[in-house]
Parts: structure tokens; sequence; C-alpha cells
């Protein structure tokens, strides 16, 4: 890691190779991103804090069914929440998931328009 940048900069930066430990974590957020409607969630949580009633209108899933993947997601540990009033309020735990969400809806994006990648 370079010693000029900012703490933002550096949280961007793991320049290791990774371990065992590291494979076997990204390995498992890939399996809990492979569920369209846990992915259409989290996508959901990288642009807006939102309650279940919330992620229940822009998944168009069940009611039942987000709750259940929001389990999920928080004993995984990528989303957390909070009360407020009579509210549960869910967010994505750290900007890595955040961009790993949208980078993947990006690249998407160019595999279903045929838009060329970028460099």
């Amino acid at each position: 890691m370079g010693t000029s940048g900012t703490t933002d900069e550096l949280s961007l930066v793991h320049e290791n190779p990774p371990g065992a430990d590291q494979l076997a974590a990204a390995s498992n957020v890939f399996q809990l991103l492979s569920d369209t409607t846990r992915l259409h969630i989290l996508w959901t949580l990288a642009h807006r804090e939102a309650d279940v009633t919330a992620l229940t209108e822009a998944c168009g899933a069940s009611r039942t069914a987000v709750s259940q993947h929001l389990a999920k997601l928080r004993l995984a540990g990528l989303v957390e929440s909070r009360k407020q009033a009579r509210h549960v309020i869910y967010r994505l735990t750290d900007g890595h998931l955040r961009r790993l969400v949208v980078e993947a809806l990006n690249h998407a994006d160019h595999v279903v328009t045929g838009e060329p990648p970028h460099a």
C-alpha cells in the first residue's frame, strides 16, 4: 500500500495475495450474490437504506422471501439493521460490497447491451 494515499484510498487496496481464509470468504459472498433476489436486495441497499416494505416493492418478491433473504445476508455480515420507530432499516455493511454489487451489475449491463467493456 502506498503511504501517500488517504485512509479512503488505502481501504481500496489490498496488495497481499489472498490466503485460504480470504478466498473462502470471497467465495461465500459470491454464493450469496448468485441468487437474483438477494442481488436485487443488495443493489437496492447499495443505493439507499430501506426497510422490508421498500425492499419488497423494489424487488417484486414476497415479504416473506425478502425477510428470509435479509436473514441470510445479516447472518453472513453483508447487511446490518437498526430500529427506526416501528421499522427495521437495512443497509450494506461496507463500501467493498457496495462496489462489488454495482460493478457486477455494470458488467452485466455490458453483457446484455453488447456495449464494449471499459479498459
